[in-house]
Order: C-alpha cells, then sequence, then structure tokens
C-alpha cells in the first residue's frame, strides 16, 4: 500500500485496516513457523504498511502549530 492511498483514507478506514494488517501479520507469522509460508516477503511488506499507517495515525494526532508564539 502506498503512502497516499493511506492519507486518503480517513481516521476510521485507517484503524480497520491496521487491525487487518495487524491479523494478516499473524497469520504470516503463525505459516512462517509451521514452515508453509510461500512468499516470505510479505511479511515485511505487513510490517512496512503497518509502520505506515501508525506514522499516518501519529501524524494526524499531533496537534497543529498555532505560528504565534
Amino acid at each position: 500500500m502506498k503512502i497516499a492511498e493511506i492519507r486518503a483514507l480517513s481516521n476510521e478506514e485507517l484503524s480497520v485496516e491496521l487491525e487487518r494488517l495487524e491479523r494478516h501479520s499473524f497469520d504470516i507469522r503463525a505459516q512462517a513457523v509451521t514452515e508453509k509460508l510461500e512468499d516470505p516477503s510479505l511479511l515485511g511488506k505487513a510490517k512496512r504498511d503497518i509502520a505506515r499507517i501508525k506514522t499516518v495515525m501519529a501524524q494526524r494526532a499531533r496537534p497543529r502549530p498555532s505560528g504565534t508564539e
């Protein structure tokens, strides 16, 4: 998932997507343990997508500077 696609999502959609990716990441790790994982790069991709979503959520939660001091 590209960062532009992530930024286009609403906060609620980001939460849903984050939950889905975390479940997907768990499933991938379980497959890796049982040695049934066909594409090992999926785990890294899922981790990066999770990090991107958490970054965008943190940026949105941060208060904007007012510009006056």
